[in-house]
């Protein structure tokens, strides 16, 4: 079978959905792969190391697709009108593509992949049982994510992150709080600590302070029955009652205005992103202070963070960087494109040189959105479709 690896052509993405690890790995299971010429330049991978590993590099787009049966990409793909290249329409009917598809942000797309005749897996809904742990790409991503979250804040902060006692004097370490404790925020307490800041954060799972504390940071959270409730079968944050926000938010208020640094990280997998930071708590930060928004492409925990930009306010530096994985792509890159086979070894018929799909096994079907002509998700059964 072929599979394909496009080029990424959305705005801010620099990561490639395979590696010259995985290409071995695909040749090995005796599957063709095709790469897009150029597809790894933004991940300081070059067309001859994937030659090198087994692959055939394609200019053209057009017949890297043409007779593709597993397409691989780290975005959706583009459709028609949103780009010079109308990537849908070039993969062929019966075609798999797999990729972080972002369904809740674009719905329109799932019916558009039924209609294609393509079978649709988005790689971000891989449910988080044990068994798919490595092909969890929203773990892998967000995990890099809140590394580099803390690597953006102390670019933009003014001074210096440790306690420094020197000859002229003592320099007081920064003081940073972390909003949401998942797996970016888990690691963006890790790195701050490295970096030798005192570390406070907050999460409506109770579960979190165990592992906040784990890694030397203080938790904050408001004491309430609801917390017991505040966990999704899955580990997400539920959405939480207004009453719990407002605590919530007056306890958050308190302590933002004693920090150098904030960083969000709170998200709710289909919703918008809950609202933590608002006008006052920025203004009540001193200036130099810095807030980082991993949220602000689904509507940002910080009510003045804008998508793509770092925003003055009042001399307080609010970072929207977009899709921060993208930001350390060699390594964000080598990660996902591991999900990815992760993902697809289990369904290598090696005998045949096949790759038969089990579409009732439980994490595929989780990630499934369409297929043979039908929206097959049961959250987007309202996107009718039939090729």
């Amino acid at each position: 079978m072929k599979i394909a690896v496009l080029k990424e052509r959305r705005q801010y993405e620099q990561r490639v959905a395979i590696t010259p690890e995985t290409v071995k790995k695909y040749c090995a299971a005796e599957q063709s792969v095709s790469i897009e010429t150029g597809a790894g330049e933004a991940s300081r991978i070059s067309d001859a190391e994937y030659v090198a590993a087994g692959a055939t590099m394609v200019a053209d787009p057009k017949n890297l697709l043409a007779d593709a049966d597993i397409v691989l990409k780290v975005q959706r793909p583009l459709l028609a009108g949103e780009g010079e290249l109308d990537e849908l329409s070039l993969m062929k009917k019966g075609s798999v593509v797999i990729a972080m598809l972002s369904a809740y942000s674009s719905p329109e797309s799932v019916q558009q992949y039924a209609q294609a005749g393509v079978s649709a897996v988005a790689m971000e809904m891989i449910p988080r049982i044990t068994r798919a742990q490595t092909m969890d790409v929203l773990s892998s991503q967000s995990n890099l994510a809140g590394y580099r979250a803390v690597l953006e804040a102390a670019f933009e902060y003014g001074r210096v992150m440790p306690m420094m006692m020197t000859a002229a004097g003592t320099v007081a370490p920064a003081r940073i709080m972390v909003l949401g404790a998942g797996v970016a925020g888990l690691q963006a307490i890790a790195t701050a600590k490295r970096l030798g800041a005192i570390v406070c954060a907050t999460d409506v799972r109770p579960a979190s302070k165990e592992q906040v504390e784990s890694l030397g940071a203080k938790f904050v959270m408001v004491d309430s029955d609801e917390m017991a409730d505040a966990e999704t079968s899955g580990g997400y944050a539920k959405e939480m009652s207004d009453d719990f926000k407002r605590k919530q938010a007056e306890l958050v208020s308190a302590t933002v205005a004693k920090q150098d640094i904030v960083i969000c990280t709170a998200l709710i997998p289909g919703r918008q992103a809950p609202m933590l930071i608002d006008e006052t708590m920025v203004r009540s930060m001193r200036p130099g202070s810095v807030v980082v928004d991993l949220a602000v492409e689904q509507g940002g925990n910080c009510v003045l963070s804008r998508a793509g930009e770092v925003v003055d306010v009042d001399g307080v530096s609010i970072v929207g960087r977009v899709n921060m994985p993208a930001r350390i792509a060699a390594d964000a890159s080598a990660l996902y494109a591991r999900n990815l086979f992760n993902f697809i070894q289990p369904h290598v018929d090696t005998q045949n040189q096949t790759v038969q799909f089990n579409w009732s096994d439980e994490i595929v079907s989780a990630a499934l959105l369409a297929h043979e002509g039908k929206v097959v998700h049961p959250n987007f059964s309202n996107a009718q479709g039939e090729a």
